[in-house]
């Protein structure tokens, strides 16, 4: 089993027709924040059993596809790792794709949102037993890249599944400024699934900071409540 054969795999079900679209929806022209990126024109579904064909692929190989320019081979590559995170109860294993994943992540291959939200959730459980984990997250929140603070916020769904807010409420305070609507939805959304478990909570941080919400985080945060408490709290968007 190697990365040859994962991408052999991947180019034989390729469907260059869908690569347009692709490129559009994932925001690859210039300018845009997947500038550049390369699609082979695969759906997800299509990539997810690849990936299950391919889960016992070394992190060496593993690391060969994360490098790979191609947006569908370092998505297979994620999805491996994750349900690799997901199913080990080995918590050596689960420290090593932890730490394994955050190297790619600052190396820059986890580079758009669909590959920051395949992952970050899963492996974020491991930062609940990690003493230095707000610091993890707070550096990554203050990163110059887009993806890196994304994955700061999503991270923290592993957590707020686990029932621990503090992350989640800390690195939305940090985020508050951030002018990338990527941020404010990615913000917006572990808010309302904070809020899901302790609607509560989510209130404090409205009544806290709602006039300062950029528009999309509060809309997003508020998408469970009632529709006449929504009207409340939308009177404060900017």
């Amino acid at each position: 089993m190697s990365h040859q054969k994962v991408l052999a795999a991947l180019h034989q079900i390729a469907k260059p027709h869908r690569v347009s679209d692709l490129q559009r929806f994932y925001k690859t022209g210039p300018g845009q924040y997947a500038q550049g990126d390369v699609f082979l024109g695969i759906s997800v579904p299509n990539t997810r059993k690849i990936a299950a064909e391919f889960k016992e692929l070394s992190l060496k190989s593993i690391t060969t596809l994360l490098n790979s320019p191609l947006h569908e081979v370092r998505l297979c590559a994620l999805i491996i790792i994750t349900d690799r995170f997901k199913k080990s109860k080995d918590i050596s294993e689960r420290r090593e794709i932890y730490e394994f994943y955050l190297m790619q992540v600052r190396k820059g291959n986890v580079n758009n949102w669909d590959l920051v939200d395949v992952s970050a959730p899963a492996i974020g459980e491991y930062l609940f037993d990690r003493k230095d984990s707000l610091a993890t997250l707070k550096k990554l929140a203050k990163s110059e890249s887009l993806w890196e603070r994304r994955v700061a916020i999503v991270l923290t769904f592993g957590l707020i599944r686990k029932g621990e807010f503090d992350a989640t409420l800390t690195i939305s305070r940090a985020l508050l400024k951030d002018d990338q609507d990527l941020i404010h939805k990615a913000s917006g959304w572990m808010l309302r699934e904070m809020g899901k478990r302790d609607s509560m909570l989510l209130r404090g941080f409205l009544k806290a900071h709602a006039h300062q919400m950029p528009r999309t985080m509060l809309r997003y945060s508020i998408e469970k409540f009632s529709e006449t408490e929504r009207k409340k709290w939308l009177r404060y968007e900017g």
